[in-house]
């Protein structure tokens, strides 16, 4: 590989760009209905991987992608929101990333790349753990899970307060047209320029775009909702149907590979006409948001077309995890902070104010052709979709069909900007992903060997990866905590169970998981863990407690007080 300083003025540009919660065939190039024009320009003049997988759920996804290394080993091997007591400070369960671990940004900046950041963070917000400490020259970030997307105002009641920053000082205010995705990309813009003005734009850039689509609430500016007025009201099942078709006529899969089921059309037909009306709107306003995301990625790319950038600018676009598909109003506790503090008016949904989640039904079917949703170790938690395009990228139009992992983006990256991995401080925080560059110059084989395999973890939902075979389990409600072995290239839908058929198999795997657990330090979960509860109870400790203890500490003590003269003056 050749010295950074050698390729100082040729390197490309990187763009790496997550969506959150975007199921994996939401984008038109992965067979969605949802108008998706410039995503799907890049997939067209570059590589689609169908068999890429994140982890379940945002935070641990993060850290491997900015480390290249298992979520356990970089710290965030769980989020604080949702973590047992017994895990908290535990090696593994800071639910930030480890001081130990050196960031993709970090390895960059020292070869000589600009670095920026603009978006969801979701790292951690003390002072070691913003952008400026690890490795970002600017930023502006959304630390927590999520926030409303039009204001600085917390999406649930999990969080009493939500934090912004830009290099490294909080926020205090957005402005007065923000919204979320339009905002990420004007700072990104402005960073770029902000290096033009000064004659710095001869250096190349890593820029990370982190948007918050399509997370909760689903919001959109209304003209992009309105766009698909009269859509979506044929049902889930039908709409599914024909994502299958698509998928199956892009050739994203096997021919006859099985797919998951999904929602019912008896289910919809059982719906009163309001109700389908509702959840028709519902969809509306999610296919809006996905374009509105679209509609920025689209701005980014003129820009760096009108500053002669694009030409040697590479993009990486993924989603973070699978589409979600919980209803936070099926809670009673949930259901009671949303009706205080939104509302759900049908002609308004998904604009400023309103709450609305995709859904049980819907968030399955941005997840087809798989099994389960966010959180959940099925492929639909866990496998997303990947682009990569642009400077380098020989196999224009291509697809990928071998397993592909998250912590592969790190070293992919690194290889494209000729950049030597910086050394780890212990053998365990060394890159265990794999480049994936042989896969742009039209290299079909697998990046891992056959034998090779790949653990993860997250909540006791859990899956180990070797060749074309896949071992699941999944703690309750959505599994019963017992392992399941799939063969996930004729299988992707995990129809079929190969546990019994093939016993040597699955003994195997079963022992590499084992060996996994031990070398990524993953903690079993409580008998009883029950994740709604827990993220209750983690917020009256964490965040309610210790912003109103001292205001109620102090009422406490007036009234012992009060109480005492009281008492002294009825004697006397």
């Amino acid at each position: 590989m050749l010295a950074a300083a050698c390729v100082a003025d040729t390197r490309p540009n990187i763009v790496l760009i997550v969506a959150d919660d975007i199921g994996f065939s939401d984008f038109g190039a992965f067979g969605g209905e949802i108008e998706t024009p410039n995503i799907d320009a890049l997939a067209a003049a570059g590589v689609r991987y169908s068999n890429f997988h994140a982890a379940a759920s945002c935070a641990p996804t993060r850290a491997m992608l900015l480390t290249g290394i298992d979520s356990h080993l970089a710290g965030v091997g769980s989020m604080p929101e949702l973590m047992p007591l017994s895990h908290r400070g535990k090696p593994g369960y800071g639910g930030v990333l480890d001081e130990r671990v050196t960031t993709l940004a970090e390895m960059l900046k020292a070869a000589g790349y600009r670095t920026m950041v603009a978006g969801k963070w979701h790292l951690g917000h003390d002072t070691r753990n913003l952008p400026p400490a690890r490795g970002f020259d600017h930023s502006v970030i959304q630390a927590d899970s999520g926030s409303d997307h039009f204001e600085m105002r917390p999406y649930l009641p999990m969080q009493a307060e939500v934090f912004w920053y830009e290099d490294g000082e909080r926020m205090t205010s957005l402005p007065a047209d923000f919204y979320s995705s339009r905002h990420f990309v004007d700072k990104t813009i402005s960073y770029l320029a902000q290096a033009e003005d000064r004659g710095e734009s001869r250096a190349p850039f890593f820029a990370y775009v982190a948007f918050q689509a399509n997370h909760i609430p689903i919001q959109a500016p209304a003209s992009f909702i309105d766009a698909y007025r009269g859509r979506y009201t044929e049902g889930w099942a039908r709409v599914q149907e024909d994502r299958q078709a698509r998928i199956r006529a892009l050739g994203l899969f096997e021919e006859g590979a099985s797919f998951a089921a999904g929602p019912t059309q008896t289910a919809w037909d059982a719906l009163a006409p309001e109700e389908q009306y509702f959840e028709a709107r519902r969809m509306q306003a999610y296919a809006g948001m996905a374009t509105s995301m679209d509609h920025e990625i689209g701005r980014l790319r003129r820009h760096l077309e009108e500053t002669g950038a694009l030409a040697n600018t590479v993009f990486i676009l993924l989603s973070d995890n699978g589409a979600a598909a919980n209803e936070p109003y099926r809670s009673d506790y949930a259901r009671r902070w949303l009706e205080k503090h939104y509302h759900r008016e049908v002609e308004s949904l998904g604009e400023k104010g309103s709450w609305v989640a995709a859904g049980s039904r819907w968030g399955r079917v941005a997840n087809t052709p798989f099994s389960d949703f966010k959180f959940f170790a099925g492929e639909g938690g866990v496998r997303v979709p990947l682009v990569i395009a642009g400077a380098g990228v020989e196999s224009q139009g291509a697809i990928y069909h071998e397993f592909t992992h998250i912590t592969d983006i790190t070293p992919t990256i690194l290889e494209l900007a000729g950049v030597e991995p910086t050394p780890p401080s212990a053998p365990k925080f060394s890159i265990s992903g794999v480049s994936l560059a042989d896969s742009l110059r039209g290299n079909t084989q697998a990046p891992r060997s056959p034998d090779d395999s790949v653990g993860y973890e997250f909540s006791g939902n859990s899956a180990l990866f070797r060749g074309d075979y896949k071992l699941k389990r999944n703690m309750p409600p959505l599994g019963n905590n017992r392992w399941q072995l799939f063969n996930i290239r004729l299988d992707p839908g995990e129809t079929t169970d190969l546990r019994e058929r093939e016993p040597a198999l699955f003994q195997s795997m079963l022992a590499d998981y084992e060996a996994y657990v031990q070398r990524a330090g993953v903690l079993p979960m409580p008998a009883d863990y029950e994740m709604p509860r827990q993220v209750a109870l983690n917020a009256l400790l964490f965040v309610y407690l210790p912003r109103y203890l001292p205001a109620v500490t102090a009422a406490l003590v007036l009234l012992v007080v009060a109480y005492a003269v009281w008492r002294r003056r009825r004697r006397s």
